[in-house]
């Protein structure tokens, strides 16, 4: 497969359709916003940045038109600082630690900041790293997302050979498949790997460890090994008709409307299980692409919900409908979806997490019309695959890791959704690169 990976995106992918949720800002907005930050001593929202990345350095850098300067800043403590401007949840992070939420007023807009830095830097062809002096080991990465990637970028930086396996024909992971176009378009997390790959980082796609190679003949070849292959596909709920045709996978529909063509003008109302993150990204792209009627059913409150309330306001603005204690019993239809059929849920008191048990209410069935349901309620551990690695220590289907990113094995490093069960972007850059600094001593011992 040619290495222009932007070739292999389908010009009529449904993503086009979508609009940019925080547009770019031109360089009087950048200008204007940059001379609002008050460039704190002990900023809080460096501390609030699982990169660390020195914020208030790069905000002034922009308000003296240094926007070059801004780029390395923030690129220094993140390679992924382009896709991270854009998907983070800087709302809960960097902008929600901002001292102006204090002072009732709005925060500055980091995000929006950042992403019109590293712009900057991307569109004028400025490539800040390169190869460090050869050392002559060679890593293996599995999978191709973001926290491989970062640890990839570091090593390479070290003068080591990374070499990312990826299953997928287009590398990036959940940033290329995965995360709402809204947020970011599957073109810009390949010019982003694009970026990573010219410092000295060697990707191979459509190799399935496990299946095309096995683990032991890349224990062989390899020095260290990275594990970075995130998390599985689509869970279940095992539900009575959810074989039906229009029946979907959450991260399936995200796919297809990034990468692919997926046929909306074909449904009228749209059900999404789940009260995640991943539930609100569907729900809005589906609304955003004039599914009439969308509707997110979760089992527990609102308040439990563990996507964002921002999404969630978000949502609710741009017409989503919500049923709260409310869990679907089976998906109805003869070949095609027609409905689903739910129960009432009530909750307990708090047990000892802090957490409701729902619990169905009897005799409180009703039935919900719908042509597409999508389950959005979680994804499987990639258990069977690190089973097949020898004395790799797992905790409930996630890989067990030291402070160095260094598993029970010691060949094998580990980060991103496989260690942290499904958090953002940014902490799979952090982890992989902190990971990147593990293997570089555990090489310079002598492995």
């Amino acid at each position: 497969m040619t290495q222009n990976y932007l070739e292999h995106l389908p010009s009529d992918r449904s993503e086009a359709a979508i609009s940019d949720f925080k547009p770019r800002y031109n360089d009087l907005q950048a200008l204007a916003e940059a001379n609002r930050c008050l460039y704190c001593h002990d900023a809080p929202c460096i501390q609030a940045c699982p990169t660390e990345i020195n914020i208030p350095e790069f905000i002034h850098r922009i308000a003296s038109g240094n926007t070059k300067g801004a780029a390395r800043t923030i690129l220094d403590s993140n390679i992924l600082g382009l896709s991270c401007a854009s998907v983070c949840p800087v709302e809960v992070l960097c902008a929600g630690s901002c001292v102006y939420n204090h002072m009732q007023m709005k925060p500055i807009e980091i995000g929006r900041l950042q992403r019109y830095a590293t712009e900057f830097a991307y569109n004028h062809g400025i490539q800040f790293y390169q190869k460090g002096p050869e050392t002559g080991k060679k890593v293996a990465l599995i999978g191709g997302g973001p926290a491989s990637l970062a640890c990839a970028a570091q090593l390479a930086q070290m003068g080591h050979h990374p070499v990312i396996l990826e299953r997928h024909a287009l590398p990036g992971g959940l940033n290329t498949t995965g995360v709402a176009a809204y947020k970011l378009r599957a073109e810009t997390s390949l010019r982003e790997v694009a970026y990573i790959k010219e410092i000295g980082v060697e990707i191979q796609t459509g190799v399935c460890v496990g299946k095309d190679i096995q683990f032991e003949d890349l224990e062989k070849a390899y020095d260290a090994i990275f594990l970075g292959a995130g998390l599985g596909p689509d869970s279940c709920m095992d539900l009575p008709g959810e074989d039906l045709v229009g029946v979907f996978g959450a991260l399936q529909v995200i796919e297809t409307l990034k990468l692919g063509n997926f046929p909306v003008s074909e449904y009228q109302k749209a059900i999404v299980v789940g009260g995640g993150n991943t539930a609100l990204d569907v729900v809005r792209q589906l609304k955003k692409l004039g599914v009439a009627e969308v509707t997110m059913v979760y089992r527990r409150s609102e308040a439990e919900m563990s996507g964002y309330a921002h999404e969630l306001a978000c949502a609710r603005q741009e017409g989503v409908k919500f049923r709260f204690q409310t869990l679907p019993v089976a998906i109805l239809g003869q070949e095609s979806v027609e409905g689903i059929r739910c129960i009432e849920m009530e909750l307990s008191e708090p047990d000892e997490s802090g957490r409701r048990k729902p619990t169905p209410i009897a005799g409180s069935e009703f039935e919900l019309k719908a042509d597409l349901v999508a389950m959005a309620t979680g994804q499987e551990k990639l258990t069977s695959l690190f089973s097949q690695i020898k004395s790799l220590e797992l905790n409930r289907g996630r890989v067990v890791v030291n402070a160095q990113g260094q598993t029970s094995n010691p060949h094998y490093f580990a980060g991103g959704d496989c260690v942290n069960g499904g958090k953002e972007v940014v902490n799979a850059a952090a982890e992989g690169k902190r990971a990147a600094f593990g293997i570089d001593a555990y090489l310079k011992e002598g492995n």
